[in-house]
């Protein structure tokens, strides 16, 4: 039996000191958007609280979909490196970037040379993404929908070169009867689609998914938590998304801080999957179990 932990959308505060030089172009916007806006609706208490609690389960991978940083600068980018390195040991951890860490041209670059065994396993081709780690019989395979983007833009981006990669990765391990996970920045589903902030690429991811199954596809980016499915090869994939780790309670946009555990075993020829997810409600000061239910 493996255990995966699900986080996402970290967003670390405060945020550094800020210069001139610093906000040119969109992170100017950006940063107006963080002091108007987003500085109160997400923080480090929080995010303490829900870490240490998700530590306490000890489980045996720990999966991060992306927004490590806000603005990737390469002080946030350099923070986040040791909030990973606090958070647990790279060979049980791994990260998928997000729209946040690739803010800016090189950023994301940056971001791979501090972060290093965080974001590396595993590949074809001798390209960065997907990557993957293999735990047991589950294989997390990671994705990258991180690209830079216009100010008031949030899209990510999966194309045709690491859809052929993926689909690759897929076969391979589906003939090898692993379970599956991959994980994504951006949802691929199209129910949350949106022209400034959606996956340009979604409907190529899902053909890969498609052709060549998969078990389970974790995201982050709404910020809040979600369960949808899409086709997979022999049966519906579930795709699930989960809260920011940061948000606040009392946020008017997202839900509360939340993490999801994962419980993978196989019996017999069948895997089994239950999950359980955790955290803040939008009133009280606990950290709860919200929810249980079996995937598989």
């Amino acid at each position: 039996m493996i255990t995966l932990a699900h986080i996402s959308d970290i967003h670390l505060s405060p945020m550094p000191d800020v210069g001139m030089r610093d906000l040119m172009g969109k992170r100017l916007t950006g940063f107006l958007n963080w002091k108007l806006k987003r500085h109160g609706e997400m923080n480090t208490e929080t995010l303490g609280r829900l870490v240490s609690h998700m530590q306490e389960q000890n489980a045996d991978f720990t999966a991060v979909t992306g927004d490590l940083v806000n603005l990737a600068m390469n002080a946030e980018v350099e923070r986040a490196g040791e909030w990973l390195r606090a958070l647990g040991s790279a060979d049980r951890t791994a990260v998928c970037p997000g729209n946040h860490d690739a803010y800016v041209p090189g950023s994301l670059d940056y971001a791979r040379e501090h972060w290093g065994d965080y974001m590396k396993g595993e590949t074809v081709e001798g390209e960065a993404f997907p990557f993957v780690r293999r735990v047991g019989e589950v294989a997390i395979i990671s994705c990258s929908s991180a690209v830079p983007t216009p100010p008031f833009m949030a899209i990510g981006r999966f194309e045709e070169k690491q859809a052929a990669r993926l689909s690759r990765i897929l076969r391979l391990l589906g003939d090898a009867d692993y379970f599956r996970v991959v994980l994504i920045h951006h949802p691929p589903n199209a129910e949350l689609q949106h022209p400034s902030f959606g996956l340009k690429g979604h409907r190529l991811f899902r053909q890969v998914i498609a052709e060549n199954g998969a078990e389970l596809v974790l995201h982050g980016h709404t910020h809040r938590s979600s369960i949808h499915h899409i086709p997979g090869k022999n049966h519906e994939v579930p795709v699930i998304g989960v809260a920011a780790a940061s948000a606040a309670q009392g946020g008017t946009l997202d839900d509360p801080a939340r993490y999801n555990l994962f419980r993978i075993e196989k019996a017999g020829e069948e895997w089994r999957c239950t999950m359980r997810e955790f955290g803040f409600q939008r009133l009280g000061p606990d950290i709860v179990m919200r929810m249980q239910m079996r995937i598989y």
